[in-house]
């Protein structure tokens, strides 16, 4: 498959810069993924949607603030870090402005005399190809310093620095672990409103762990869809959670994956003998059209970016054709675009 198989035209404008007014009140396209029929509603009524005994599943990832800014001690430049993770080692790869020009033993000072030295070119982990390195902070960092002085990492295509509201708005209400360089966005539409809607109508709520990094961002730069390769995250999947999973899928209830990480965790978590096991992962799993899902029924998730494996995840759920359909109606009908966005029901 070619990567531009996965292209569509999207104004600008249709990118959503900030987050709606008030959270919860986005648009909502329902989507069959049999029938391929559309229908228009809004976030709010989602319950509207859903059978009772559907079981979601949400991704309690939390956002760190993982943006932080240096100055190189041996020319003054300025330089822009994003934090992915931190290995055993006690060594963090980031992405980093510049990348190339990244060099072992350059030293950068940050605020409240924080300094860190790259140490050498990042984890190709799998054979996947990324700019990033590896870089030691003394003293260590710590959560409490990023929290203190780090930026919300907002994505590339939100053109303006991110705000106080960020801290609030890229994140969801019911994250939990510190671990993600970006958000598990179609979490940000649910409010207590809205989880109380779904409880009132009988929908079951369990979670997972993804830690959103690399694996989930990085665009496709090849010309082949098969020849992309994906980068670890890691995941965990709660005991009670997989009973809940095994208990719906026995029932023949739907189970419900609250944005395309969530959807990756629980097929990455099921095993050859059909059953979901619980404890902690790491998946590099890639999901396109030809992959023939295991656990999940439906999705919630937003709208994604041309050429992208989310995008591509989509249309393995629901077909290409019907997702590119769906995308150019979402266009005509000005829905907004991507994390800060409106949202998509496939069921």
């Amino acid at each position: 498959m070619r990567t531009a198989d996965f292209s569509f035209d999207l104004p600008e404008e249709l990118i959503a810069q900030r987050p709606p007014e008030r959270r919860g009140e986005s648009r909502l396209m329902v989507l069959g993924r049999a029938s391929g029929l559309r229908d228009h509603a809004t976030v709010e009524r989602l319950a509207d949607h859903l059978e009772p005994g559907t079981l979601m599943v949400f991704n309690d990832s939390r956002v760190r603030k993982a943006r932080i800014f240096g100055e190189a001690l041996d020319t003054g430049g300025k330089a822009e870090f994003l934090l992915l993770r931190q290995r055993t080692d006690g060594a963090w790869e980031a992405i980093a402005s510049r990348a190339k020009r990244q060099r072992p033993g350059r030293r950068y000072a940050f605020q409240e005399g924080m300094s860190a030295e790259v140490i050498g070119p990042g984890d190709a982990e799998g054979g996947a190809r990324h700019d990033t390195i590896l870089i030691t902070f003394d003293p260590p960092m710590t959560e409490a310093y990023l929290e203190r002085f780090g930026h919300v990492p907002l994505p590339p295509y939100i053109k303006r620095a991110d705000e106080g509201e960020d801290s609030e708005r890229y994140q969801t209400i019911y994250s939990r672990e510190v671990g993600s360089a970006a958000c598990p966005t179609a979490g940000l539409h649910f409010t207590e409103g809205i989880l109380a809607s779904l409880d009132a109508k009988g929908i079951r709520r369990a979670a997972v762990t993804l830690h959103v990094g690399l694996g989930t961002f990085l665009p496709v730069r090849t010309e082949t869809v098969e020849g992309h390769a994906m980068h670890a995250e890691q995941y965990s999947v709660p005991e009670e959670t997989a009973r809940e999973v095994m208990a719906a899928k026995a029932e023949g209830r739907p189970v419900l994956a609250v944005g395309t990480t969530g959807l990756r965790t629980l097929e990455s978590a099921w095993t050859a003998d059909g059953g979901l096991r619980a404890g902690r992962g790491s998946t590099r799993i890639f999901i396109y059209p030809g992959y023939r899902f295991a656990v999940v029924d439906a999705l919630f998730t937003n709208f994604h970016t041309p050429k992208s494996t989310l995008l591509m995840l989509v249309s393995a759920f629901a077909g290409r054709e019907s997702i590119l359909d769906a995308y150019a109606e979402a266009v005509r009908g000005r829905y907004r675009f991507f994390s800060y966005g409106d949202a998509m029901l496939i069921k």
